[in-house]
């Protein structure tokens, strides 16, 4: 639970919002501190944007900083808010800043990937984190010797991080009932029309029997066991037999829901973890072919370029001509080519609180 250094008084909460960041998750967590003073009808938050200068989000908006990252030094917590390029910002500065503020004993929060900038300052050794579903490999590969979990948030003692998106709301949410009571967090979580507040524990991904609309758990159990052994890929008939069922069953199961061979479906997800550690970390493509369940770096080439129309190689370079100002993640800049509506509107988190 976030306490207010200054006893009484509002819970100071610092944004520190790096370019192209996720306007949906800055906006989401100040929404939900604003009609917390509303519906108690008191001051309980102060939210500030922390920065030199305005900052563009990635849908072009640029939002105005309320205070220097100096003046910050006095706020009860900081959290940072980041885009889908977070591995390309190389800022010591920053580093140095966040480790002053764990020196100071201040509550550092990760919205989605802005847990990548606390874990690249070394302020998250130690605790539990997390991040979105699509960075938990590059994640673990970077930093393994952090505890980085697969929920939707993680509140340990003074660090807070989320997987970003909606578990945002689910974090500040839990934050709020802690410090506020559980009906203050239902009140709010009713006026944004959200039918529960979501635990930590629960799955950033939606269950595969909920996405087929049927419950069918060997087909599950199946693709859970391809997930959990993607650098030693197990074979059809190990599969099969893991799950109580032969393979010719296996595979009428898959075609029948998802509409190809277990072979198939297996391959795509390595590959697509395989893009992932591609596109988000430096790994050497070798590395990432063998961490993938590959034999060999030209088998995994041809493979992937069968599937994403271009060898790992050149999907990288071409990843690495996308500037830290553009929208979008490793997927967007494939469609780089449309154009978007961009807009500068100076905002003050501040003054809505």
């Amino acid at each position: 639970m976030i306490k207010a250094k200054t006893k009484g008084g509002p819970v100071s909460i610092g944004f520190l919002l790096t370019p192209n960041f996720s306007m949906v998750e800055f906006s989401s967590a100040v929404e939900l501190l604003r009609m917390a003073n509303q519906f108690a009808g008191s001051r309980l938050y102060e939210c500030f944007v922390i920065g030199d200068a305005p900052v563009k989000a990635g849908s072009g908006y640029a939002i105005a900083a309320d205070l220097s990252l100096q003046a910050a030094e006095s706020l009860d917590a900081i959290f940072i808010c980041a885009g889908s390029q977070v591995r390309l910002q190389d800022d010591s500065q920053l580093n140095d800043w966040l480790v002053g503020a764990a020196r100071r004993q201040q509550v550092l929060g990760g919205l989605g990937t802005g847990s990548y900038l606390l874990a690249k300052a070394g302020v998250l050794n130690h605790y539990r984190s997390t991040i979105h579903w699509e960075y938990l490999a590059s994640m673990r590969e970077e930093f393994p010797q952090l505890v980085i979990s697969s929920e939707l948030f993680e509140m340990d003692r003074d660090r807070y991080t989320c997987a970003g998106g909606a578990a945002v709301m689910d974090m500040f949410l839990s934050e709020i009932a802690a410090a506020h009571g559980k009906e203050l967090a239902n009140a709010i979580s009713e006026h944004f029309m959200c039918n529960r507040i979501r635990q930590s524990n629960e799955r950033q991904r939606v269950p595969l029997e909920r996405q087929l609309g049927s419950r069918q758990p060997r087909l599950s159990e199946a693709v859970a066991l391809m997930e959990a052994n993607i650098e030693e890929p197990i074979s059809p008939n190990e599969l099969a037999s893991h799950v109580g069922l032969s393979r010719r069953q296996l595979e009428r199961l898959f075609q029948q829901h998802l509409h190809c061979v277990p072979t198939r479906y297996y391959l795509e997800l390595r590959l697509e973890r395989a893009r992932q550690l591609l596109l988000q970390t430096s790994k050497p493509v070798a590395d990432i072919a063998m961490a993938c369940g590959f034999s060999s770096a030209p088998h995994f080439s041809k493979c992937y370029r069968d599937t994403f129309g271009l060898p790992p190689r050149d999907e990288r370079r071409r990843a690495g001509s996308v500037t830290v100002d553009k929208p979008g993640g490793y997927e967007a800049f494939a469609d780089a080519h449309r154009s978007q509506l961009r807009r500068t509107t100076p905002y003050s988190a501040s003054a809505v609180m």
